[in-house]
């Protein structure tokens, strides 16, 4: 099996990876960050949380990955765009570990005010402030920067034919798609909102297909520089 074969197949399953833990993570919150009794709740559903975590951390591990492995196909055609391409989802993958801290220091702030620490005037504050963060930090991190690190990806494997183009186009549009999601998170959009869902839904299914091409088809042989 060629290099390139087996680098196609990685990142494959590393794109289902990151979906799979991105959904999992979700699921185990559920409504545990919820307001108004998430300071309690988060507590109560520790393991959860903590396993919560560890998910997100996979996901942080698997953009990482994804970027590494990719940068080597990519330079060939345009080095520097492959290396902002890998210099996002790093910083994407950074978000998300931003975003797990948070939910960690969350967790020992509930315990603390479960536990009946004194002084418990400044327990909602902060955990208002950790939620908040956390919240950004998704924003910034699974939806601009995936935007952002998607537009070089697809340009690319466009240019290069190194997928076939219908599949290269869906990914430029989606990523547009998810950019455009996340700024508008900045100024209120409820990231659960039918809006929301509407805007993700195209990157997230053509992640997937194209996850399922790289692993059963992997790139073209023949590409165009």
């Amino acid at each position: 099996m060629n290099t390139n074969k087996m680098t196609a197949r990685i990142v494959g399953v590393l794109f289902i990876t990151a979906t799979a833990t991105a959904i999992l993570g979700m699921v185990l919150l559920g409504s545990t960050l919820d307001p108004p009794d998430y300071l309690v709740n988060v507590s109560e559903n520790e393991n959860q949380v903590i396993i919560a975590v560890i998910f997100e951390l996979i996901l942080a591990v698997s953009v990482i990955g994804i970027g590494f492995l990719m940068f080597p196909i990519l330079k060939k055609q345009i080095e520097s765009l492959a290396l902002a391409y890998f210099g996002v989802r790093l910083t994407e993958a950074i978000f998300i570990m931003v975003a797990s801290i948070s939910l960690l220091s969350l967790l020992t702030l509930s315990q603390e005010y479960v536990g009946g620490a004194s002084d418990a005037s400044y327990y909602q504050p902060t955990g208002t402030l950790l939620l908040a963060l956390r919240d950004w930090a998704f924003v910034f991190g699974t939806m601009i920067f995936l935007g952002l690190g998607g537009l070089p990806l697809y340009y690319l494997l466009y240019r290069s034919k190194l997928i076939p183009r219908w599949l290269s186009v869906w990914g430029l549009i989606g990523a547009t798609l998810i950019l455009i999601t996340g700024f508008l998170g900045l100024f209120g959009l409820d990231p659960e909102s039918s809006t929301t869902t509407f805007l993700a839904a195209p990157i997230a299914v053509q992640e997937m297909v194209f996850a399922v091409w790289l692993i059963v088809k992997g790139f073209n042989a023949v590409a165009h520089d």
